[in-house]
């Protein structure tokens, strides 16, 4: 070969060496074997030399903080495609025992082949602190019998959090709370119906339990009204339930000993009385324990406004946070572990079910005025309310008020309430994205109370 041919060989390889390393950053695959080494270069030799391939993908996503699906059941021990998908907005990965690390950046897709031992395999995310917040999960291997598909243990929820309880796959769809807020109700005398009713719920994908509501929803009917206004609440406690019932509004004034006595099963009473007082006001049943009743499911939010009203808004929400306290699949909740000295509740939820309106976001107008009605029933625990992305330009809390025409320049970025305080906060969305709606608490943001306001389309980079 002459000078010439040699250099125009040397030339035309490195063109395709640069070809090659200039391919789709964005999708990138690797076939590795449970030994393979951490670094890049031994992934591109694994690549090349297995002789195996996986015919079944096991489809994985990560988010901040957590997997989805968490757990994942195959029906046999063998080779398995991994296809991490990172909706994230930072780099995660999945990290096998043996030290196997699959990353993707994010809005990136990775693949990779991974044998699936008989007795299954854990997985983390190995970004510092990424496992301690619940990006962690496990691939397990039906037994021989079992009728199981690799996508059956999808959760939808996220990095749920330890429990007694198992998860059941055939559970029903939960119901999706209504977050918009009602409208004052009409005059001035409110004669209201409010029937107990004993009923499955799904309070988390995978979980049912048996609460008890007043309305059949939990959190109850948002009731609105203006001070100065008598509310008359016919209670019912059908013939068809099993345990007495009462109701005790934060915003009466009544004797405890009276309207808020329990009524048995097949009984009714009427319990009037006037708002004078403005504010978000919890009610609940108050019959013994009150605590099962509460954390069972039986709270609601009461609204009463100003008598000249409320300024007019683009948009009204009301939300309550609350804690679930897992029983047995299709039975009550635990009041053992309500009753705990240390509340560690499995989900601490917004309107009832954990990650509603993550799965269901809550759409607004970019730019537009947005005003929440915030309660926090508890039972125990405390909330920190904040909306990431927006700063409260008005906060109303059990009286105390922050107004922009008389805040001298402050704000307000997050509102603390007490078990069974309640709160109005109001702000604006600066563009269109998405406004996550969380308790400042985070241990309990990976446990279901986490939300977000959709604010336009929700891509700020259109």
């Amino acid at each position: 070969m002459n000078r010439r041919s040699f250099t125009m060989v040397v030339i035309f390889s490195l063109l395709l060496t640069s070809i090659a390393a200039c391919g789709d950053q964005v999708s990138r695959t690797y076939s590795l074997s449970p030994t393979a080494s951490h670094s890049p270069e031994s992934q591109a030799v694994s690549q090349q030399t297995s002789p195996q391939t996986s015919q079944v993908v096991l489809e994985i996503h990560s988010f901040e903080m957590g997997f989805k699906p968490q757990n994942l059941t195959v029906p046999s021990a063998g080779l398995y495609t991994i296809k991490l998908v990172n909706d994230g907005v930072i780099p995660h990965d999945i990290t096998l025992p043996d030290g196997t690390k699959i990353s993707a950046n994010s809005k990136e897709t990775v693949t990779a082949d991974v044998t699936v031992p008989a007795e299954g395999l854990s997985f983390i995310c190995a970004v510092p602190g990424h496992e301690a917040a619940g990006m962690k999960g496990t691939i397990q291997v039906a037994s021989a019998n079992a009728a199981v598909t690799p996508t059956m243990m999808d959760d939808h929820s996220g990095p749920a959090p330890e429990s007694d309880i198992a998860a059941d796959e055939s559970a029903p769809e939960y119901m999706l709370y209504d977050a918009k807020a009602p409208a004052v109700l009409e005059g001035t005398v409110h004669e209201i119906d409010l029937v107990v009713e004993e009923k499955d719920m799904t309070v988390a994908p995978g979980y049912v339990q048996h609460v008890w509501t007043f309305g059949g929803t939990v959190p109850g009917p948002v009731i609105r009204v203006k001070v100065g206004d008598t509310v008359r609440i016919h209670l019912k406690n059908p013939s068809s339930n099993e345990v007495p019932h009462s109701i005790d509004f934060h915003s009466s004034e009544v004797a405890w000993n009276d309207e808020m006595t329990s009524i048995n099963v097949g009984e009714d009473k009427v319990y009037e009385w006037k708002a004078n007082y403005a504010g978000v006001w919890m009610y609940h049943c108050g019959t013994t324990p009150a605590l099962h009743h509460i954390a069972n499911g039986m709270y609601g939010m009461v609204i009463v406004e100003p008598k000249e009203g409320l300024p007019a808004v683009d948009h009204e929400v009301a939300l309550v946070q609350s804690e679930w306290y897992l029983g047995p699949q299709g039975d009550l909740v635990s009041l053992e572990k309500a009753a705990s000295a240390a509340p560690a509740p499995e989900y601490v939820v917004f309107n009832g079910v954990a990650n509603q309106y993550k799965d269901h976001p809550i759409e607004v107008k970019t730019g537009g005025s947005v005003r929440v009605f915030v309660l926090n029933a508890g039972p125990s625990i405390d909330s920190s309310f904040h909306v990431v992305g927006t700063i409260f330009n008005t906060v109303i809390k059990e009286g105390v008020q922050l107004r922009p025409e008389t805040a001298n320049g402050y704000g307000s970025q997050a509102v603390d309430l007490a078990p069974a305080q309640g709160a109005i906060v109001e702000f604006r969305t600066a563009e269109d994205g998405l406004y996550p709606i969380v308790t400042h608490a985070f241990n309990f943001v990976g446990r279901g109370a986490l939300g977000l306001f959709q604010a336009g389309d929700g891509d700020p980079k259109n």
